[in-house]
């Protein structure tokens, strides 16, 4: 039997097992393993593949779990260190809200799970629950496949997405910093980000995305729009002239391009509302 089997097997185990697909064994398997712990009991998953929690969220939620409490179990493990403890798979989010409500005891469904199955389950939870962001979603991915050999076909069928989705999302890791800190604050979506990682220049279009408020079509635009001339250009730009573009960009906040034609020139800035060429002209009548 080779590990594609079980693999997708599990893949569509795990769905049931965590809640999504109420079936009849899942709901058995459920019930028996279903029981309260000491909230002290449980301990976060160092390898959550989700990182950060918005105090937003945090707060909606611990108001929730005061009213009706924790209506959603959550999925642990006993300890792999030996002691009474339990390791949080799935649900460390609503087990820091009913810290805050002050609750001394959780519901938890008691699973025993590898490593490996962990890790998917988190991962499964987090995204059919979209409450990861796209850059936490895609070191899920590489996790699993730098630590446990999944090839992207085998990690779709895991999953429960399509090759494509995995593709795309582990491709966001490789933009520049600054654009994934727009992605990690939400500025960005993942449907922008994935215009972004073929251009030349992300980081200048991202600022433009965000500074104008693009949505994911007027990002596709613009996208299509920077990669034609890129297509098109023979030379490349020295990195001096490189340099200079990200700097007037992240002054102005809008895309910029330089052009150098003999000893001459021109720089083009690309705006795309009035607002915006209004800022530009402030700026250079010196206001």
């Amino acid at each position: 039997m080779t590990d594609e089997g079980p693999r997708r097997r599990l893949g569509r185990g795990l769905a049931a097992l965590i809640g999504e697909v109420d079936t009849e064994v899942g709901a058995i398997d459920r019930a028996r393993t279903q029981r309260r712990l000491p909230i002290e009991f449980l301990r976060p998953n160092p390898r959550n593949p989700r990182k950060s929690f918005g105090e937003e969220d945090l707060a909606d939620l611990t108001r929730s779990i005061k009213e009706r409490g924790v209506v959603q179990p959550i999925l642990v493990r006993p300890a792999t260190d030996g002691s009474d403890g339990y390791e949080i798979i799935a649900g460390e989010r609503r087990w820091r809200a009913a810290q805050r409500a002050g609750l001394h005891e959780v519901p938890v469904y008691v699973q025993e799970v590898s490593d490996r199955e962990a890790l998917e389950l988190a991962i499964i939870e987090n995204v059919q629950r979209a409450d990861l962001n796209p850059l936490e979603e895609a070191a899920g991915y590489e996790q699993l496949m730098a630590e446990f050999g999944y090839s992207q076909t085998e990690l779709a069928d895991v999953i429960g997405k399509s090759r494509s989705h995995i593709a795309n999302t582990i491709r966001l890791t490789k933009l520049p910093e600054k654009v994934r800190g727009f992605i990690a604050e939400g500025k960005l979506t993942a449907g922008h980000a994935r215009t972004l990682v073929t251009l030349p220049d992300p980081e200048a279009a991202a600022v433009c995305i965000v500074e104008a408020g693009l949505n994911v079509r007027e990002a596709e635009a613009l996208a299509q729009a920077e990669a034609k001339p890129a297509a098109k250009r023979k030379i490349d730009k020295d990195a001096d002239t490189k340099a200079l573009e990200r700097r007037l960009s992240e002054v102005l906040g809008l895309r910029v391009e330089i052009a150098h034609k003999g000893k001459g020139g021109e720089v083009k800035i690309r705006y795309r509302t009035l607002e915006q060429l209004d800022d530009v002209c402030r700026r250079l009548e010196g206001n």
